[in-house]
Formats: structure tokens, sequence, C-alpha cells
């Protein structure tokens, strides 16, 4: 039970630390963007210390952090194109370089380490659920996350939406109706890994260090998709996939694989190419591997390197 006695400065602050993953996580998912989340959350403690004097205990410390964080996303997100994924912006194409343009205007999701607490639902920040929560206004995004998500009652994230249960309905209706036709499911929830997942995923590491064709064919789904932002080319089927490998990707083949926290509810792993210098290897990508039915069935190769591995605690290079 949340005290609703107006706390101390040292409480606030200890009450601060324990609020920071969750309300991180619900500014991931109105940002879409874990460097943003994190400075969202620390703005949000800011506004929050400046305005301790007013809290005066009339509402519980949690929603009242949450309606502070979530007018800061509003804050951030006024007037700025939505973040995508490279499925979001058009069909797949043949897995040749010509269609692997990086676009300039595109701001791209980016991915978040898993919390290191279980308090987050993992599944409510998986990539694909974050995607689709993007094409909603900010609004609606905010209603459907503290009502499907966080599972607040309707007359709770009035309260914090400073609007009306019937406007908060009326969004989360048209929200809904968004996500259907995404084909995502706010409340899904996804088994963890087993240990033939975990025992996959080893061989599968084993067989891109090793470039093996036959086992990798074995351990991703003849109808796995591939995407590697910033580009926006994306590539539907395994013989897409391989066509790419072997053609324009075929500098991967040698890299070494490194796994690390998982991004997203998802296994994560850092690739390292051999330099070219001839010694070492250097980063690559953040490979995320989405999961389905013992076979790979998304693979996303995240660039940005120099941003997401120390995010990750990845070491620089091999």
């Amino acid at each position: 039970m949340e005290s609703s006695v107006a706390p101390v400065p040292a409480e606030l602050e200890r009450w601060f630390h324990d609020h920071r993953s969750e309300l991180t996580a619900h500014c991931y998912r109105m940002l879409a963007s874990p460097f943003e989340a994190e400075d969202a959350v620390q703005e949000t403690f800011i506004r929050a210390w400046r305005g301790f004097d007013r809290f005066e205990g009339r509402a519980a410390l949690r929603s009242w952090l949450y309606r502070i964080a979530t007018n800061v996303c509003f804050d951030l997100l006024e007037g700025r194109k939505r973040r995508a994924r490279p499925m979001d912006l058009g069909p797949s194409r043949e897995p040749v370089l010509e269609n692997a343009s990086i676009l300039p205007e595109v701001t791209w999701i980016e991915p978040i380490p898993d919390p290191a607490d279980v308090a987050v639902d993992r599944d409510t920040i998986r990539l694909a659920f974050v995607a689709a929560l993007q094409h909603l206004p900010p609004r609606q995004r905010a209603a459907l996350i503290l009502c499907e998500v966080l599972r607040w009652k309707a007359s709770e994230a009035a309260e914090l939406l400073e609007t009306s249960v019937a406007s908060v309905n009326s969004a989360l209706q048209r929200a809904r109706a968004t996500l259907d036709a995404a084909d995502v499911e706010p409340a899904a929830v996804s088994a963890p890994a087993s240990v033939e997942d975990r025992e996959m995923l080893e061989r599968y590491v084993k067989a891109f260090e090793a470039y093996d064709l036959e086992a990798l064919t074995a351990l991703i789904h003849e109808d796995a998709v591939q995407s590697m932002p910033p580009y926006d080319l994306w590539l539907s089927g395994r013989d897409d996939i391989f066509a790419w490998w072997y053609g324009p990707g075929i500098g991967c083949k040698g890299s070494r694989v490194v796994p690390t926290r998982a991004a997203n509810g998802s296994p994560a792993f850092g690739q390292y190419k051999q330099s070219e210098s001839g010694s070492g290897f250097d980063p690559w990508a953040l490979q995320v591997l989405e999961i389905a039915d013992g076979c790979i069935a998304e693979l996303t190769f995240f660039l940005d390197t120099q941003r997401l591995f120390p995010l990750f605690g990845l070491p620089p290079r091999l």
C-alpha cells in the first residue's frame, strides 16, 4: 500500500530510486528511446523536487510521479515525428545493396536493456509493441499504457491526464483499433525462454560465427524477417536473409558474437567483425532476436554501436 503522507526529502529520494525502473519503462514506451527515457526520468525527478512543497500527500506518490513523467513525455513528443522501424516504412525488398538507404529524416526506434528487477513486464517493452505504440497520438498512447499495461482504472487515468472518463474510454477504443490493425496484443504474455530456446541460441552463436549455412537453416524460421537500422531495407524470408548474408553482408563472415543483457524482452548479442587492421574485432551490430516455435523468427541488427554497446555493457572491441 502506498503511503499518502508527504515524505521528507530523504524519503522522497529513496522513493525516486524505488520507482526509477518502472518510470524508465513507462517513458520508454512513450518515447521509444532508452536515452530519451532516461532524460525524461531525470527531468521527472527535477520537477518532483521543485514541486515537492505542493505534493502534501494529497495523492499517492507513485501516481504523482507518473503524472509528472507523462507530462514530460508529452513535452518531448510535441511537434516531433514518430520513431519507426524499417517495417513501418514500406514492404520488404530484394536483398541487394542498392536497396539499402539511410534516410536522414527518419528517427529509429532504439532498443533498451531489460530492467534488472522484475517489476517491469518485459513483454510490454517488446520492439513490435513499442513500435505499434508509436502509431498512436501521445494522449492515446498514454491512455493505453496506463490502462492496458499498468492496469490503472479509467478514472485514475482520467485524473492523471486531466480529462474525463468518457474521453479516456474513447481514446482507448481508438488506440485498440490501431493496435488490432497492427496485429499486436497489448496484454500478450510470452513464455519465458526455455532450456531448449537457450540451447538453440547457443547453436545459433556457433553457427553464425562459423557462417554455417546448413546449421543456420535449421535455426532460422523460413518466414523470418531481418532489419538493420539505420538502413531502411528489411528482408522477408530466410532465403532473402541468406542471400544478403552471402552477398552484400559477406563481410560479417568470421564475426564474433557475444551474449549480453536481454533487450526488449528478447535475447541480444554484440556482433564484432574482423578489424580491417588485421588485429582483433571491431563492433558491428547489436543483434536482437525474437524466438517463435523454437526457431528465430526475427533478427534486428542495430548498427549504432557507438551509442548502444556502452548501454548494454559491451566492450568497445575484442
